[in-house]
């Protein structure tokens, strides 16, 4: 991108932001934000590996994981988590998002107190470089709050003038009746400050204190943190909670224009001075808000498939893919997502409550309880609740743990777990997903939260006698993961450009043709325990066993089919 259109693109986007600001003046400031990474080594070497461009394949999956999950004594985790990497990942999957790894003082990372700085516990930024040297790195860019221990918000309270419009604070409480609430906590918070009261806007917790982005000197703060990320070897940035940013009284503050023009200023500032870098939206809304950060092609680049693990769940616990292919089947093919089926956070019920028929998104919550998980509910504006994800690992959300049978527990979640690689998009795959972790129930009985029920801390000695024991639960399904995922690479029908198709089918049944330039796949999986004859593949070569598919799918099975 040239200079001259680069410049256009701002004008447009800082006149819908900061209509009364001097436009032109914004713009150079911009720019001197940009410039002295322009030129920097780090990026410039990504320009030249990438030619300019964003690239990815079907080589392409991305691991999830907080720096410290796998630990070991006196090592800082990240070298842990690097260690690990190296002798059980290999070269299974190209990328790893670390959960937040800088200075927090809450909420798992995600109450920020120094963007720049990673918290010495896990270790420095020579040690994400170095991760960076052989995986592809994420990193969460959380631009909706801050931490109440950060440099700012402290000299908001102390009554400093230029912080003072950093933040969204009232005198007395506002009416924020309108505003969607994710939490059941009160949005706004009374803090004592050098210049009186104030009741200050926040979204997440009482220690994480919404932005206020209606003030440009927050967004050349955040480009400055974005651009930093970057010259560190960062190629993935993902954008946390951006659904909240902008806010307007009397609105439900949630997916607000303004929020999609920060959206489309961040993808022209990465165009044009690190066009590989990838933008994935956190938007854990219905299906028509997600993707309304991709429709328009100059927003994010990839967008969390949040749909899809309820609607996994569902179809295993009622052995019927019916709502899950006619779901999967909408989706516009020019989009691009990530497909996972848990992640640090509880699984969303924004979109799957859109989709399931009351009784079965009833019985998709009792499912969880049954199987010893947690239901989170958010606040509504009738002063009710509702439910708002499903806290469980994602191996008891599958299967029953109080009703164990080992091997078909494992082939019933490889096939789950085969549902979003077969998917189009790229896979992501938390790190207690690919471990076939059980819940965290101690976990969340010592700390009274219920995500810790999926964020379980293992010693890297003890994980590691796990996967050198064959018959342990967590070789059984990490190695089989890491199987599928090897084949998975090496069939270029599995690109993400792929063209699509969803076949209507038997209902215990998820057929998926895929086909990319002159190659097509066609993945098939059973939900069931009964085996289906599926005669029109006959013939086929089966990938997966290196032989003739007989026209039998086995009861959870997974085929790739040539």
């Amino acid at each position: 991108m040239d200079e001259r259109t680069f410049r256009r693109h701002m004008k447009e986007i800082l006149k819908e932001l900061y209509p009364d600001e001097n436009i032109n003046d914004l713009i150079d400031r911009v720019r001197d934000t940009l410039v002295p990474y322009e030129t920097h080594r780090t990026i410039l070497e990504r320009r030249k590996k990438y030619k300019d461009k964003i690239s990815l394949s079907e080589e392409d999956t991305i691991l999830m994981t907080y720096a410290d999950t796998i630990f070991e004594e006196e090592e800082k985790p990240l070298r842990t988590l690097h260690k690990f990497l190296k002798s059980h990942i290999k070269s299974a999957m190209t990328a790893v998002h670390i959960l937040p790894f800088f200075t927090s003082s809450s909420d798992g990372g995600f109450a920020v107190i120094d963007y720049n700085r990673v918290d010495p516990e896990l270790g420095d930024w020579d040690d994400v470089e170095a991760i960076a040297k052989e995986y592809r790195v994420m990193a969460d860019l959380v631009l909706n709050h801050v931490s109440s221990r950060s440099a700012c918000f402290k000299r908001f309270l102390a009554g400093d003038d230029r912080y003072q419009r950093y933040f969204l604070s009232f005198d007395e409480p506002a009416d924020v009746s309108e505003v969607f609430r994710p939490r059941q906590h009160p949005l706004l918070t009374r803090f004592d400050t050098a210049v009186g009261a104030k009741y200050v806007w926040t979204t997440f917790s009482k220690d994480q204190i919404d932005l206020n982005f209606h003030n440009p000197e927050v967004l050349l703060e955040i480009l400055e943190v974005f651009m930093h990320y970057l010259s560190h070897g960062i190629e993935f940035i993902r954008l946390d909670a951006i659904a909240y940013v902008w806010k307007e009284l009397g609105t439900d503050c949630v997916n607000l224009p303004q929020t999609h023009e920060i959206v489309k200023l961040l993808r022209i500032v990465a165009e044009y001075v690190a066009p590989y870098a990838v933008i994935l939206t956190e938007v854990n809304f219905p299906y028509n808000d997600n993707v309304s950060y991709l429709e328009a092609r100059h927003e994010a680049n990839l967008a969390y498939h949040f749909a899809l693990p309820p609607l996994v769940i569902d179809s295993f616990h009622y052995r019927d893919t019916t709502i899950l292919q006619e779901e999967t089947a909408r989706i516009r093919r020019d989009l691009l997502f990530m497909n996972f089926l848990t992640s640090h956070d509880g699984i969303g019920l924004l979109s799957a409550k859109e989709v399931l028929p009351p009784f079965r998104f009833k019985s998709l919550l009792e499912t969880i309880e049954a199987h010893g998980g947690e239901i989170s509910y958010k606040a509504a504006n009738d002063a009710s609740r509702s439910p708002y994800e499903l806290n469980t690992t994602a191996y008891d959300a599958i299967n029953d743990p109080f009703r164990p049978d080992r091997e078909k527990d494992v082939k019933r979640y490889l096939a789950a777990c085969a549902v979003a690689l077969c998917d189009k998009g790229i896979p992501g795959i938390y790190i207690h997903c690919l471990l076939g972790s059980r819940n965290n129930l101690k976990g969340v009985d010592e700390t009274g939260e219920k995500r810790m029920i999926n964020r379980e801390r293992l010693s890297f000695e003890a994980l590691s006698r796990d996967l050198s024991t064959p018959d342990s639960l967590k070789n059984q399904v990490m190695t089989s993961l890491i199987d599928l995922l090897e084949i998975r690479k090496e069939m270029p029908a599995f690109h993400h450009a792929v063209e699509r198709d969803v076949v209507s089918s038997d209902k215990r049944l998820f057929i998926m043709e895929r086909k990319y330039e002159k190659k097509s796949t066609t993945a098939v999986i059973n939900v069931s325990d009964d085996t289906v004859f599926l005669p029109e593949y006959e013939g086929k070569s089966d990938r997966l066993r290196n032989s003739r598919f007989d026209g039998n799918v086995s009861p959870y099975g997974i085929y790739f089919l040539e």
